[in-house]
């Protein structure tokens, strides 16, 4: 019967002629935003939800889906062209994307992000139209303990995975996101911290301007520090493979299919990480892309350009997130994802309560929304087409022309968010941390993810510990998710402590690693 009525509304949607030209406009334009680095879904649906306020309920909602799928998608371009996510959920999808671009092949791999991006994005809309009460109890379970394991988690992984250095390096990396995350005011005791009197800094550091900064910046500066035969030389090299590699380039839909198994299970962790209350597509990238890393089969192709793999699990998991963040906003009215937040005011203002009674208040909503997903799928497979071949121009650009662009309109993007001048010398002052940092081969993705879920650790550790009489036994006997994230959590730890690759590069005791080395191949 679920089907029935999803069907029933995609025909609706697709019978109003002004309504599939709005969404078709409107993923586009979600498109564009996802790939300007600052410009991203959360602040494009923010913006929009104030211009749509007048218009029919219809266009409101058509436009703002096909922002948010639109946007999702969009990160991922700048991420393989620039290696500068527009999104914080592309920053996976950059590590080997651009990669691609570096090959020759940006063109291959934006088509089969595309491809990813809309199979992810369909099994989300099926598990929101399906299986949303039950995600919803699932997701209605966690308490205080969970939620603080899974962000942290969440880091942990992100740091063990994207640095080229020593996991420690990521785990630090981790560290300094959350200690920027606690800059404000405390919100559980309403204390100032870390503000040292700075009325900019009492509403803490906005995470838009400062991911900017760690991105976008110090790619600029990398790039115009490069001598002109420097540039020229990887451009034509770059050339010259993306032509030897052009006649034998893949359908990215056949691609996709190859990669079934990868596909379904990246698509079930988006679905089910999105469905966590204030997770988001962030967290679940990252663990489609470990997990892929993981299971891979091929893990001598991954960081060479040539891993599909490690470029669909992120796509594919941030994708099918779409779904799963909105199935707690609906049915709980607790939004899954920074976008989800956003539409969850709009619903408010245009008189949609989302939550237990929505399915008697408005029985058809949920797959009214589910519908205009799917149809903005296929906005998006039109607009990805469109948008593919022009935006690889970008690449032919000279750095000396591209990288001011790039920089002027990080800088605006990170101003348009709050209209704060502070803003702008967040993105300044972390662009130059991030640069130094990235010569001592810190990544940034581990401390942009650090002080997304800085907020969520502190919270819920405070007030796990305040309900429990600062036992911190609880966090190991709460409950079966709560030991089984220990257990996960103390095993990525050891594993990645006693490696000998990290045992060698930091060098504690060589004896130690040697014996780790004799006893792996003993095995």
């Amino acid at each position: 019967m679920d089907i029935i009525y999803l069907v029933q509304e995609f025909v609706k949607i697709l019978l109003d002629p002004g309504v599939v030209i709005v969404l078709f406009a409107a993923t586009a334009l979600g498109t564009i935003i996802g790939a300007l680095p600052g410009l991203t879904a959360t602040m494009g649906i923010a913006l929009l939800t104030g211009l749509t306020y007048k218009m029919p309920v219809g266009y409101t909602f058509a436009i703002l889906m096909g922002i948010y799928v639109g946007g999702i998608y969009g990160g991922s371009i700048s991420a393989i062209l620039l290696n500068i996510p527009g999104t914080a959920s592309a920053a996976a999808t950059a590590i080997e994307g651009n990669l691609f671009a570096k090959r020759g092949r940006a063109a291959l791999a934006i088509r089969v992000t595309r491809s990813a991006s809309i199979i992810g994005t369909l099994i989300g809309v099926l598990a929101l139209a399906l299986i949303a009460p039950q995600l919803s109890k699932i997701a209605l379970s966690f308490s205080a303990v969970e939620y603080f394991l899974l962000a942290a988690f969440g880091v942990l992984m992100c740091g063990s995975i994207v640095t080229s250095d020593i996991s420690l390096k990521g785990w630090i990396g981790g560290l300094i996101g959350l200690a920027i995350s606690f800059v404000g005011y405390d919100v559980i005791s309403g204390a100032p911290r870390f503000d040292f009197g700075n009325i900019n800094l009492s509403g803490g550091i906005a995470l838009i301007p400062a991911m900017i900064g760690f991105y976008a910046i110090p790619e600029v500066i990398k790039a115009l520090a490069k001598k002109p035969e420097d540039i020229s030389l990887s451009t034509e090299t770059y050339a010259q493979e993306g032509k030897s590699q052009l006649a034998k380039e893949p359908n990215s839909f056949l691609v996709a299919l190859k990669n079934i198994p990868l596909i379904v299970r990246s698509s079930l962790i988006g679905v089910g990480v999105g469905a966590l209350p204030g997770v988001g597509e962030d967290v679940a990238a990252w663990i489609g892309y470990d997990s892929a890393r993981k299971t891979s089969k091929k893990k001598e192709t991954w960081g060479s350009g040539e891993c599909y793999e490690a470029i669909i699990a992120p796509e594919v998991s941030n994708n099918a997130a779409i779904g799963g963040a909105t199935i707690p906003l609906l049915t709980l009215a607790v939004p899954g994802s920074p976008p989800a937040a956003v539409l969850l005011g709009a619903f408010m203002i245009h008189n949609i309560r989302p939550g237990p009674m929505i399915m008697v208040d408005s029985p058809r909503f949920i797959f009214y929304i589910a519908a205009l997903i799917l149809a903005a799928v296929i906005a998006l497979w039109v607009v990805g087409m469109v948008l593919a071949k022009p935006m690889t121009k970008i690449l032919k650009v000279p750095s000396v022309y591209l990288m001011p662009i790039i920089s002027v309109l990080s800088i605006v993007g990170a101003f348009a968010l709050n209209l704060k001048p502070f803003d702008i010398l967040v993105v300044i002052a972390f662009g130059l941390v991030g640069y130094f940092l990235d010569k001592m081969k810190y990544s940034a993705a581990p401390i942009v993810l650090g002080m997304i879920l800085g907020t969520m650790i502190d919270e819920n550790f405070r007030r796990a510990l305040i309900v429990n009489h600062g036992n911190p036994a609880f966090f190991f006997t709460n409950s079966p998710i709560s030991v089984v994230f220990c257990v996960v959590i103390a095993y990525v730890i050891v594993t990645q402590v006693l490696s000998p690759e990290n045992a060698e590069k930091i060098k504690v005791s060589r004896l130690f690693g040697a014996l780790i080395r004799k006893i792996k191949g003993a095995e």
